[in-house]
């Protein structure tokens, strides 16, 4: 930003040097040429005025360099990116799908040295088909926890494993297989339906149609012009926010993943929209290990298994029920939650 600014700031004066400079030296040469009788008063006010029209586009072109500064650092620093950062590497373990038994073993991450661990000695034992849900204050570590599973992020200690097989030795294409995502910040591509609920998959119109009908989705794809091959528009602003998530659960019933993840997945959604969604996350976690992030308490009641998590370390685990009668950290955001 500071090269661009610079090279914004020095641009416009540059140029109106640049242009003074040359037409100090037409001036010159037509003054040199008058004395030896070669130039009229005419041609010397055809130089002058030629000179005066060609500085609107020398100063047009000027502000062409602030954009191409701009694209010009981007791709340094793109460059460099690409050159620093080193490339994935995984190992050689590739089942065809995993059962989702995830166990944490003493596992801390720490992102600077001069910060506290964002996770700090967690374990923790999910069961296969089993659905857990994270919960707590904000920066408590519930993202960094789910990210280390795909492998996004890398702990600084401990060891994560899948299926009792640790993720390192995992072919990294074969370990993100197995996880479907489903956030509330959804990514949805300028192209059909169908292209979106299949995402580098082969696409299968009768296996789409499936899975938006367990998303409560089909009715309204049915709906539209071209139906599943209609477009939805940049990154689906042809659709609600109801219909986006639902589409993004489509997606994920497609995949089929053993292993899901719920990041606040109904957090921006109306009452009416919320239950259709809710509906269809419940046919989505059947059968599957669910780990579910939620800041809305009433979302998570009939999760196998709360988990609740404060500064980097996992304070209480148990049942809505066992918890509420505890009496601590998430009773008192239960308490919170539903008296505001």
């Amino acid at each position: 930003m500071l090269k661009a600014v610079a090279a914004q700031a020095a641009i416009t004066p540059i140029t109106q040097i640049m242009a003074s400079v040359a037409m100090s030296m037409v001036v010159v040469m037509a003054l040199w040429q008058s004395q030896a009788g070669n130039t009229t008063v005419g041609q010397f006010m055809a130089y002058i005025t030629g000179m005066l029209m060609l500085i609107t586009p020398i100063k047009h072109l000027a502000d062409v360099m602030g954009p191409i500064t701009r694209g010009l650092a981007a791709l340094e620093r793109g460059v460099d990116l690409i050159e620093r950062v080193p490339a994935e590497t995984g190992g050689s373990h590739r089942p065809a799908r995993a059962n989702g038994h995830i166990t944490l073993s003493d596992v801390r991450v720490r992102y600077h040295d001069d910060q506290a661990p964002a996770l700090d000695q967690v374990s923790l034992t999910v069961k296969a088909g089993e659905t857990v849900a994270l919960v707590g204050p904000s920066g408590a570590g519930k993202s960094t926890l789910v990210h280390l599973l795909p492998r996004f992020a890398e702990p600084t200690e401990g060891q994560i494993t899948l299926d009792g097989v640790a993720l390192r030795e995992w072919d990294t294409s074969a370990l993100r297989q197995q996880f479907a995502l489903v956030s509330q910040d959804v990514v949805l591509f300028n192209d059909s339906v169908l292209a979106n609920v299949a995402l580098g998959d082969a696409p299968d119109e009768a296996r789409a149609a499936q899975a938006l009908r367990h998303a409560n989705l089909l009715d309204f794809v049915q709906g539209l012009p071209q139906g599943l091959h209609s477009p939805i528009g940049h990154n689906g602003n042809q659709l609600s926010g109801g219909q986006r998530q639902r589409l993004a659960i489509a997606r994920a019933l497609y995949k089929n993943a053993p292993i899901l993840i719920l990041d606040e997945a109904t957090s921006a959604l109306d009452a009416e929209s919320e239950h259709l969604v809710q509906q269809a996350l419940d046919h989505l976690m059947q059968g599957r290990t669910t780990l579910v992030i939620a800041h809305r308490l009433a979302t998570i009641e009939r999760a196998d298994r709360i988990v609740v998590m404060d500064a980097g370390l996992i304070v209480e685990q148990g049942s809505h029920a066992q918890l509420l009668a505890a009496g601590g950290l998430y009773a008192k955001l239960h308490a919170m939650q539903f008296r505001a």
